[in-house]
């Protein structure tokens, strides 16, 4: 566990891919309790990111922490900023995409839908085309709601669907899914001090053919 930023309050580390966010054997909490040298350290999640995705997280260290971050996330004032790789091209090289999410607990899949109903919730998400390679497209992507597959499901409904991604799109890629938390901001729960970090993707196929 590579920890970027860690004080009595937070831990700032990257998440690795296939790693639960959650607290449970072998999630995040557990982790970076070890990475602390303490299996007994309060650690908790206030953010989630799918499995298969890696990249920034940031956890509390304390119940009053975890309360004020959760608080920001609530009122969007938790910066989260995402970068893929789809397969083809966005029509525009910048925009905004909106959509009805259907989340199907049972198959455990989200889907858009044309209208408001039980389990439906908006989502919003903004993005920028950064580069283009080999048939895919490099994008940043920015959070204005956390449903759950989100940025999976926008983009494959579509016609981009992530590169590696194997739950929405009948596209073999032998590669992890290319989506990757690279940026976010928050402010310090005790503190009041802005705080944002960045990391880049990791320098593996699909990233590697961008560079």
């Amino acid at each position: 566990m590579e920890i970027l930023y860690c004080d009595d309050h937070i831990v700032v580390c990257v998440k690795p891919q296939r790693v639960l966010s959650t607290d449970e054997p072998g999630g995040v909490p557990e982790l970076v309790r070890e990475a602390l040298g303490d299996l007994k350290a309060d650690v908790r999640t206030v953010h989630r990111l799918d499995r298969v995705v890696g990249g920034l997280m940031v956890l509390a260290r304390s119940a009053a922490a975890a309360s004020e971050l959760s608080r920001q996330i609530r009122e969007d004032r938790f910066e989260k900023e995402y970068t893929a790789v789809v397969h083809g091209c966005p029509k525009e090289a910048e925009g905004r995409l909106c959509d009805l999410l259907y989340r199907d607990k049972a198959r455990k899949m989200t889907f858009v839908v044309a209208e408001p109903g039980k389990d439906v919730q908006p989502a919003a998400l903004s993005y920028q085309v950064v580069a283009s390679a080999e048939g895919m497209t490099k994008v940043k992507i920015r959070l204005e709601t956390g449903r759950t597959h989100q940025i999976r499901v926008q983009f494959a409904s579509r016609g981009l669907p992530l590169v590696g991604e194997r739950k929405y799109s009948t596209l073999e890629d032998d590669c992890e899914i290319a989506l990757w938390s690279s940026r976010i901001g928050f402010t310090h729960p005790s503190t009041g001090e802005f705080m944002a970090f960045h990391l880049d993707p990791p320098k593996v196929f699909p990233w590697s053919c961008f560079e």
